[in-house]
């Protein structure tokens, strides 16, 4: 047995390899940058984690997704495989010990978030580390002309010249062709190598459903479809209002949303996937490295503003193999919606200018001073303040972000922290604390040091998992130890965070290129354009067309989807078509333009050559430009 499938199956108990799993490890494992396109469900976690074990050295995963870090170190500490984290809210002392066991042996796989790689610290102890490769998860991340851009995925490739023997992984779930070449060139791969699975899933039928009542929509296709669901909306609020809706309905349902608390993220999520919960209500900030195989339905209530997040978030739904659906509903009020997310996200310069000006004002910020200075973000403060809009102002500070002027974290989630005010003998005399208090006291002085020195990061969770308490219990007694003067506690923040990385410039000084406003701006729209056009084109195959927008042609329909449903008893016409094809591409096998009155005077016009006309344009084999048809 070759060393990949005993790794395999010694430590996740699979007889071989499916798809194009064992390419990829192969082809990484001989010290090739490799890029693997695999969609949603298709194992991509096997495709690092098992050449990881191959060798003696370290794999470091690049990774954005904080919540899936956490959840794959966990599930392969539990295989006694050697697995840690380093991402932000983590203590200095954390993370340095962190990388030091990665650079003596202690590590096999070290997952980083991508803002790391930046830190000086991170810097000095990767070059100390022996490396087997590196691998970028969501490596679509990295190209300006995805769906998803993150300025610091661009920080990986000043960290292959650290290490410059050390070949790269790309992973992504979601890439078109020209994403596919950017990724490979803007991660600096020697040569271009990649492997793209099959996007086609059999086993889903895509569905777009026009419904001018949503809710009640909803109510049919979840009464209709048994078994586990996802439905996904635009907003925190209309996560819970869509939540409340279904309960009341007799269909147990929650919302998960990112301004959830981490524990009320955890258990809601571990309620959905032991089935005490049947539909999870969420905005897209649920789903990444959720490994629930069962889930029939995934529905969009919403449209979702790229086909890539569509297809992603649909690909949650039949994991198993077993029938499943994704729908979209849609109306005619969603391309109106849809349209205004474009003036939403890219509002006039002039306002983006306006914001940044403003935003001085309000941390008193002067011309030429407040470089590296980080502030709370109070967005509803600032934007009464001001009379400002939340939706444009986030929009203006992202944009801002990516011209290189500040850094907006919108989800900082630093770790609350403590810091002893009595010494230890003046703890051991205090007489009127509660047996809570005095619980929480024990636990914070048995789990962590330099208490009395310092202020020290401190988990609420495991506090109370330790002390048999639960989290809010714990937060109440810090907060009373804080007033008595015992503690001086800094609860945990998830209020977004603004770092100045330039001295404030003034107004006539800020300058958006092209390259972070025009070209973004029509790529989104074009994004835009082509959900519009997946939604309200009922002539081709639905999985047809998802396939085609990344680059995958197929010759058959999937004989499941909303369309090829509708269309079932065109398949009946099939022989009929065919000669009347053949008549209209006989009519243009000279590649010169043809009027489109030139058909009448085909041979046996008639209703069946217009159609047969119309499945040609449709599939794209002719085309149609004013009133001339043409081949290419």
């Amino acid at each position: 047995m070759d060393k990949y499938r005993q790794i395999l199956q010694e430590n996740w108990g699979y007889d071989d390899f499916r798809g194009i799993q064992r390419e990829i490890i192969e082809s990484i494992g001989s010290g090739r940058d490799t890029l693997g396109l695999m969609p949603t469900g298709g194992g991509k976690s096997i495709t690092f984690q098992v050449p990881a074990l191959a060798q003696e050295k370290v794999c470091i995963v690049i990774t954005p997704l904080i919540a899936l870090m956490k959840d794959q170190v966990f599930h392969l500490r539990q295989k006694g495989i050697q697995a840690a984290a380093v991402y932000s809210g983590m203590s200095h002392d954390e993370i340095v010990i962190t990388l030091d066991n990665a650079i003596y042996g202690g590590i096999r796989i070290l997952y980083v978030s991508p803002e790391r790689l930046a830190s000086e610290l991170f810097q000095i102890k990767i070059r100390r580390m022996k490396v087997s490769f590196i691998t970028v998860d969501e490596a679509h991340c990295i190209s300006q002309w995805g769906y998803d851009f993150r300025p610091a995925y661009l920080e990986i490739a000043n960290i292959r010249k650290l290490v410059p023997d050390v070949p790269i992984l790309a992973l992504t779930a979601t890439a078109t062709p020209r994403v596919i070449d950017d990724i490979q060139e803007k991660l600096l791969f020697k040569e271009k190598n990649f492997f793209r699975m099959s996007f086609e899933r059999k086993n889903l039928a895509y569905v777009v459903r026009v419904a001018y009542d949503k809710y009640d929509e909803m109510l049919h296709i979840l009464r209709s479809v048994a078994g586990s669901s996802i439905v996904y909306v635009r907003s925190r609020r209309r996560s819970k209002e869509i939540s409340d809706y279904l309960n009341q309905h007799g269909i147990t349902a929650t919302f998960y949303h990112a301004g959830l608390e981490n524990v009320v993220k955890d258990q809601r999520q571990q309620d959905w996937q032991h089935d005490e919960i049947r539909v999870m209500v969420a905005t897209n900030a649920f789903g990444m490295g959720i490994d629930k195989p069962d889930v029939r339905t995934v529905l969009h209530i919403d449209c979702p503003d790229s086909i890539e997040a569509y297809f992603q978030e649909a690909g949650r739904a039949g994991r198993d193999g077993k029938k499943s659906y994704a729908i979209l509903l849609y109306n005619d009020s969603d391309k109106h919606k849809l349209l205004k997310r474009v003036t939403d996200n890219f509002p006039e310069k002039d306002y983006i200018r306006s914001v940044y000006e403003h935003l001085a004002f309000y941390y008193e910020i002067g011309v030429g001073s407040g470089m590296d200075a980080s502030f709370q973000f109070d967005v509803d403060k600032f934007c009464h303040t001001y009379r400002f809009f939340p939706i444009q102002v986030d929009s203006a500070l992202r944009i801002l972000q990516r011209a290189g002027y500040l850094d907006y974290d919108t989800d900082p989630d630093t770790k609350a922290r403590v810091l002893f005010l009595l010494n230890r003998e003046e703890l051991y005399r205090l007489k009127n604390v509660t047996p809570i208090e005095e619980a929480v006291i024990t636990s914070i002085l048995r789990n962590y040091g330099g208490l009395f020195t310092d202020y020290c990061y401190i988990d609420e969770a495991f506090i109370a998992q330790q002390t048999e308490l639960n989290q809010h219990q714990v937060y109440v007694a810090l907060k009373s130890l804080n007033q008595q003067r015992i503690i001086s506690f800094i609860p945990r923040s998830k209020v977004p965070q603004i770092t100045y990385r330039t001295r404030r410039m003034s107004t006539e000084e800020i300058y958006l290129s092209p390259a972070v406003y025009e070209e973004r701006l029509e790529q989104y729209k074009e994004r835009i354009q082509q959900v519009i056009s997946y939604a309200t084109n009922d002539q081709i195959c639905r999985s047809r067309q998802l396939l085609r927008y990344f680059g995958e042609e197929r010759s058959t329909d999937c004989r499941q989807c909303d369309v090829c449903i509708a269309h079932s008893s065109d398949y009946l016409s099939e022989e009929k078509l065919a000669p009347y094809k053949q008549k209209i591409l006989k009519l243009l096998a000279d590649k010169k333009r043809h009027h489109i009155t030139e058909l009448k005077q085909i041979e046996g016009y008639n209703d069946l050559l217009d159609t047969a006309l119309e499945y040609l344009i449709h599939e794209e084999i002719i085309y149609i430009e004013g009133s001339y048809i043409f081949t290419t």
